[in-house]
């Protein structure tokens, strides 16, 4: 019998795997749990959880694999994640050693679009701003007295980024009554088509929109893509949403930007997370933040532990993966 080893904290584990998830990973394996007090994070600790397993399964906080607990598990050969960048985890030692890797992002991605149209709505319609004016006691008529607020339906909104994220995103937004530009290198002109969106450069993008959301991965190319020089682009009034890296904006910039008042942002990833209490964002009335929890429904957590499950038995039975990480594909995860 296969041994599937589960290194994650018994939280993440109750999080991602339901009742019916646990029974199903039960009936494809013997199921091996840390123990109580155990931390993952510890390579020492990974390293007795994986002693004679065939598979892992990952969550936030595990240790990667590195040489150390790849040399005392031998068997190891399929590490599944439940969420979607496995770069904290796979090592250039585990895939030459034949340790296959899948991940769950593709559970998410209705989620964060969802998270990004709502914040994206929220911002057209000034909520931020009453919310923050009215809990810091300024007076009713001062409280009224929001900058004008606008509606979804005929505005244009660009999206950086046609990942999964970026296109749940997008269809929202359309069927909304919206037109959308995309900035992707990577999208052709067919699935433009497709999608029912207009391809465009980065600047034209910027200048264009009243709604810019960011759906980008993290890779060389779009770390700071968005810095002073791009910020100066957008129009006045404009709103920005990051759902996706805080490394894709400069931070510094754009707090710059924020501070003038000139846009309004909505974000929910930052550069030091936790966000420090006394970071000036949480004091700016233009600005609605959320702690990373884009993607953290009911919904999506069950979808991503379904995902992970049906990927084992895949695997178990010889079958193909449909959500496998190539060596060469590991960069563009996000």
């Amino acid at each position: 019998m296969s041994v599937i080893a589960v290194a994650a904290s018994p939280e993440v584990r109750e999080l991602f795997f339901d009742a019916d998830a646990r029974a199903a990973l039960g009936r494809l394996g013997e199921v091996r749990l840390p123990a109580v007090g155990d931390d993952v994070g510890d390579e020492a600790t990974l390293a007795r959880l994986l002693a004679d397993a065939d598979v892992v399964v990952t969550g936030w906080g595990c240790a990667p694999l590195s040489a150390a607990v790849l040399d005392v598990a031998p068997r190891l050969r399929l590490l599944a994640h439940t969420g979607a960048s496995v770069k904290p985890f796979v090592t250039p030692e585990s895939f030459a050693r034949g340790v296959r890797v899948t991940q769950a992002g593709e559970a998410m991605a209705y989620a964060v679009g969802e998270q990004a149209l709502a914040l994206t709505l929220a911002l057209l319609h000034g909520l931020h701003r009453f919310d923050h004016a009215l809990r810091t006691g300024v007076d009713w008529a001062s409280a009224k007295a929001a900058p004008p607020r606008r509606e979804l339906r005929g505005a244009t909104v660009g999206v950086v980024g046609a990942s999964r994220t970026g296109r749940a995103y997008l269809g929202l937004v359309r069927a909304l009554g919206t037109r959308v530009l995309v900035v992707d290198p990577h999208l052709s002109a067919a699935e433009a088509e497709t999608l029912g969106v207009e391809r465009v450069g980065l600047d034209d993008l910027l200048t264009r929109s009243l709604v810019v959301s960011l759906h980008a991965p993290v890779l060389p190319e779009t770390v700071g893509m968005i810095g002073a020089r791009e910020l100066a682009r957008l129009s006045d009034g404009a709103l920005l949403v990051n759902t996706a890296r805080s490394a894709l904006v400069d931070e510094a910039a754009l707090l710059a930007v924020l501070r003038s008042g000139r846009i309004d942002a909505a974000l929910d990833v930052f550069d030091a997370e936790p966000l420090p209490v006394g970071h000036p964002f949480r004091r700016l009335p233009n600005v609605l933040l959320t702690p990373h929890e884009a993607a953290g429904t009911v919904g999506s957590r069950q979808r991503a532990g379904a995902i992970v499950v049906a990927e084992i038995d895949r695997f178990l039975r010889g079958s193909p993966l449909r959500h496998e990480v190539r060596p060469e594909q590991l960069d563009r995860t996000g």
